[in-house]
């Protein structure tokens, strides 16, 4: 675990170190799923590196950085932040959780968070798939889309497996569009419907494509 700082250079090189060979980044160097969610507002991706971060930012106007992660004590976080800092980047944290039902309090705060954030924004989390596509998903209904709109945000071309611990997030929108949708606004479901404990006690994955996402592909 990455616990020191970025203020000299060894501490710079364990940054990188913990965020390439611990985190993973090295695979995000050559490849990453960045897309656009809500025209000329609204991106996700993958954690970015500082490279990238300052290349987006240069060509979308970028002002905030939306950590789907939340605070963590390792390199690709601290080098994002700093990276961050150092364009004039609003830096939020909003941690979301990729294998359990989404908490009504995080999808109400995110929606607090929305109102107030500078726009052009990016999201990420670490694989940009799972808690990206939740973010981008919510994101779709906060603007007036529909929950098959928001479905569409958590798919197999972001490297998201529905059939895996993850799917619970598609049964999330499945859920509203099943009890809710257009009969009441999303987040007046959120508020007075949704319930949590029931969606993770109705849904089962499967254990192989749950196998596969968690321990061969490392996934958070």
């Amino acid at each position: 675990m990455f616990d020191g700082t970025l203020s000299s250079w060894s501490g710079r090189a364990r940054a990188w170190s913990d965020s390439l060979f611990v985190d993973h980044a090295v695979f995000r160097l050559a490849w990453t799923n960045f897309h656009e969610v809500v025209p000329g507002k609204v991106y996700r991706c993958n954690h970015p590196t500082p490279a990238r971060l300052r290349r987006a930012a240069r060509l979308l106007g970028l002002r905030t950085l939306v950590n789907l992660r939340g605070h963590r004590r390792c390199g690709s976080d601290a080098l994002s932040r700093d990276a961050a800092r150092r364009l004039g980047l609003a830096h939020v944290d909003m941690a979301f959780e990729s294998r359990g039902a989404p908490h009504r309090d995080r999808i109400l705060r995110f929606a607090s968070l929305y109102q107030s954030l500078a726009f052009p924004m990016l999201m990420h989390c670490k694989s940009g798939a799972d808690r990206a596509g939740l973010a981008s998903g919510l994101v779709v209904l906060f603007e007036g889309g529909t929950a098959q709109q928001a479905l569409a945000q958590l798919s197999w071309r972001y490297g998201h497996f529905r059939r895996s611990r993850t799917g619970i997030l598609d049964a999330f929108f499945l859920r509203y569009q099943a009890e809710a949708e257009g009969r009441l606004p999303f987040l007046t479901w959120v508020e007075t419907e949704y319930d949590e404990a029931r969606l993770k006690q109705d849904f089962t994955a499967s254990a192989l494509s749950s196998f596969l996402n968690d321990q061969v592909l490392g996934r958070e």
